[in-house]
């Protein structure tokens, strides 16, 4: 059978892989930004908007990260009501925020939005953000998860906590014909010891739809057993296969079947007028986020050392990086490297010499993402394929400028998809579950 293409867009703020010094870029922080971003979206019938979280300004060497320099604004403030059928999904930490806080501003979003909110948890690893807040610190990676995971149990129980969904109100006599059960709610477990009631009803999906972002296999799990959608960053065809099958088997533990569960890898891309027209232009945009002095900070992130006079266009050092936390790179600005950085760094040696790169070549091959470069109808054909043969349901589109990066993939590669017969030509649902092909959530 042939699948649909799922499709939504990344907000591209402070990544790396925007390109801020293209004439057309615009800030990442007025909301008309965001409102040409998220009416461009759903002009194309995405599903959705994602917007990424920043708990903290990131540092590198004691100075405020090149791309955090204006600021990182609020999620749920950006999440405006200036579309009407485009999903709005926010990431929000589970580690140092509480639940019914949570609870309550995603399910207000989803009643002012008709049924469009998400909600990406996540889990912050690193003690630099911790110290913005009370708790302090920073959570062990096996505890990461486990408040993570009785976090998002206590928001379901707080958004199912309302008995009846409707209430219904006699005008004349200003009185309710049917009163709701309001909220009430107690919950004891190793993170959490809360009561009370919950101020908001339940909401037009049920709950928000339920993202997560994790790779390792304790984050795949998680996924299996709660989420709705899981992103991932696997850029070949074999790699996002293999990923989609162990994540899918999962399912079946938990009772759940593998369409409850959408597997969306992020993608930038590049469209051109030919092929050739489109590698050249995607040449020039990799130089453009990698310019000299944006490989010299990522390479001290893996070094851990002060290589600001370090030459951009000569070999990689000869020392070693120093092992141990990273000081140089503070928050999520670091690169999290889960391996010894002298091995990382003997590999990259390895590759720079056999291809004869220079430390800027290297930081641009080493950091490429799954990309999609061609014509509009290449473009449309490497997508689906991706899709058909079950290395993804659909992807969610990193675009390198803000905030017109989407027009034309939307102008010209949106109708090439729905030439195939693959994508929507209108969006099925009124709300996100529905677009997304999820079932209803009848209780919480």
């Amino acid at each position: 059978m042939t699948k649909q293409v799922h499709l939504a867009a990344h907000f591209p703020g402070v990544n790396n892989t925007t390109v801020w010094s293209d004439p057309a870029a615009g800030s990442h922080i007025d909301f008309s930004s965001f409102t040409h971003f998220a009416q461009t979206a759903e002009r194309g019938l995405f599903d959705f908007l994602f917007l990424a979280e920043g708990l903290r300004l990131r540092e590198q060497n004691g100075q405020i990260y090149d791309l955090d320099v204006v600021g990182r604004p609020d999620t749920f403030t950006i999440l405006a009501a200036v579309t009407e059928h485009l999903g709005l999904a926010g990431t929000i930490n589970s580690t140092f925020n509480e639940p019914v806080e949570v609870a309550r501003q995603f399910a207000t979003l989803d009643h002012l939005s008709d049924g469009r909110a998400a909600w990406n948890v996540v889990t912050s690893w690193d003690a630099f953000t911790g110290e913005n807040f009370r708790r302090g610190g920073y959570l062990a990676a096996d505890q990461r998860y486990v408040r993570a995971r009785e976090f998002l149990e206590t928001a379901v129980e707080l958004w199912g906590s309302w008995e009846n969904d409707d209430v219904i109100a006699d005008r004349s006599s200003g009185e309710f014909l049917r009163r709701p059960q309001a909220g009430r709610f107690a919950r004891v477990d190793s993170q959490f010891d809360v009561s009370g009631t919950f101020p908001v009803p339940r909401s037009p999906q049920g709950r928000p739809v339920i993202f997560q972002a994790g790779d390792s296999d304790e984050g795949r799990e998680f996924a299996a057993a709660r989420a709705d959608a899981i992103f991932s960053r696997h850029s070949t065809l074999d790699e996002g296969r293999t990923f989609y099958t162990d994540v899918k088997r999962r399912l079946a533990a938990y009772g759940r079947s593998p369409d409850d569960l959408l597997i969306l890898p992020a993608a930038t891309f590049v469209v051109g007028d030919t092929d050739e027209d489109a590698a050249h232009l995607a040449h020039q945009i990799r130089l453009a986020q990698v310019s000299g002095q944006t490989a010299i900070k990522f390479l001290e992130q893996l070094w851990n050392r002060d290589l600001s006079n370090h030459d951009p266009d000569g070999p990689l050092p000869t020392v070693d990086p120093l092992p141990g936390e990273n000081t140089i790179a503070k928050g999520r600005a670091s690169v999290r490297i889960r391996e010894d950085p002298r091995d990382v760094a003997a590999r990259w040696r390895a590759l720079a010499e056999s291809k004869n790169l220079s430390t800027r070549e290297l930081i641009i091959e080493v950091t490429g993402r799954q990309a999609f470069v061609g014509s509009a109808r290449t473009v449309a054909n490497e997508l689906n394929r991706f899709v058909q043969h079950d290395a993804s349901d659909g992807f969610i589109l990193v675009p390198h400028l803000t905030p017109g990066g989407l027009d034309r993939f939307v102008d010209e590669v949106i109708p090439e998809l729905q030439d195939l017969g693959v994508y929507r030509t209108a969006y099925p649902g009124g709300t996100l579950r529905h677009n997304l092909g999820l079932a209803d959530v009848v209780a919480g």
